[in-house]
């Protein structure tokens, strides 16, 4: 068992709740709207130091001051966190030491997967960028610092091209970082979209039940960090008439292909899904391999996306995690309900 139990106060629609967790699988069950997802939130929060859904400000209960989660792991380990909204400060509490930003030492490694996951194969070059920075930060703490430092820049590159009056020497030295902390944001997505190449077909094979051949490709225009930051100044002009940086790694894209060809209009709904499991799946696996720990496991409502095909597969292939899930609809009698008396 990782997860023993989680409380929250004022967190979202919850003014209490506590969850006591099952060693395997904990089911919470509710209609649409009940705070399911926002339970799962909360414990992503006190194991990663961050929601995967919205800032702070968004997540107090309404006409309250603060939130609290409280998570407290097998081992007796407890992590606090507080969010007062007054003076907009978190806070997180471990083992008797308190901090702005949860440790590495303190979090621990999660696997989520929620409904619109299902739709990676389709969905924006954002939205595909989103998930996977979600997942290589967790999978390398130098990923996650160069992104944070290559988002800093950034922001304050285009602060500067929004000023009436700007020239390109007001904007080198962050030119310099983006070329610096984006070619470690390459060469890290290269890396791990290769980790993932390795064994995508055999796992989407083990799903699908067929010869089909699936791979990942990660696109970017940046080509080096010289060409990089001439890049950056040649389109300064063009920038400035925009008002913010049109060209870097915050617009690499990942595609899939399925048996030679774009996924995306060429693969039907059932293997676009099996392509998806077979990237959580792999996920796992290099969690459990980058950090030698076992992940925990949330399912964000995904069993009523699959057939009881993929559905056997998603349980057979995790029955070694400790799973959270929510569900509108009860799959055995030791599920927890959420939103009734």
């Amino acid at each position: 068992m990782v997860i023993r139990s989680v409380k929250l106060a004022n967190f979202r629609s919850h003014e209490s709740f506590v969850l006591k967790c099952n060693p395997q699988t904990t089911e919470l069950v509710g209609e649409n709207g009940c705070g399911k997802t926002s339970v799962l939130e909360a414990i992503y929060e006190a194991m990663q130091g961050k929601s995967f859904r919205a800032v702070d400000r968004e997540i107090v209960r309404r006409d309250t001051e603060f939130y609290r989660v409280e998570l407290e792991y097998g081992d007796g380990r407890i992590v606090t966190v507080v969010y007062d909204a007054g003076t907009d400060r978190k806070e997180f509490l471990a083992e008797d030491k308190k901090m702005r930003r949860l440790a590495k030492k303190n979090k621990y490694p999660i696997v989520l997967f929620e409904p619109d996951d299902l739709n990676l194969v389709g969905s924006s070059p954002t939205g595909r960028r989103n998930y996977f920075d979600r997942m290589f930060g967790q999978l390398s703490e130098k990923y996650g610092v160069a992104l944070a430092r290559y988002n800093k820049a950034l922001k304050q590159r285009n602060e500067l091209l929004k000023q009436e009056v700007v020239n390109s020497g007001d904007l080198f030295s962050w030119d310099v970082m983006l070329t610096r902390y984006g070619a470690e944001l390459q060469a890290e997505r290269d890396g791990f979209v290769r980790d993932v190449n390795e064994r995508l077909t055999e796992v989407y094979r083990s799903i699908a039940e067929n010869d089909d051949e699936v791979e990942m490709k990660y696109v970017s225009e940046v080509d080096g960090e010289s060409e990089f930051l001439r890049r950056l100044e040649e389109g300064f002009e063009r920038d400035r008439i925009l008002g913010y940086t049109s060209f870097g790694v915050h617009r690499d894209n990942y595609e899939f292909v399925f048996n030679g060809v774009k996924a995306d209009g060429s693969a039907s709904r059932g293997e676009v899904r099996s392509m998806v499991i077979a990237l959580k799946f792999i996920e796992a696996e290099m969690v459990m391999r980058e950090t030698g720990k076992m992940p925990v496991v949330l399912l964000d409502d995904v069993f009523s996306e699959l057939d009881d095909v993929r559905q056997r597969c998603l349980v057979r292939n995790f029955r070694e995690n400790q799973i959270i899930l929510t569900s509108t609809r009860s799959q055995n009698n030791l599920a927890i309900y959420v939103g009734k008396n």
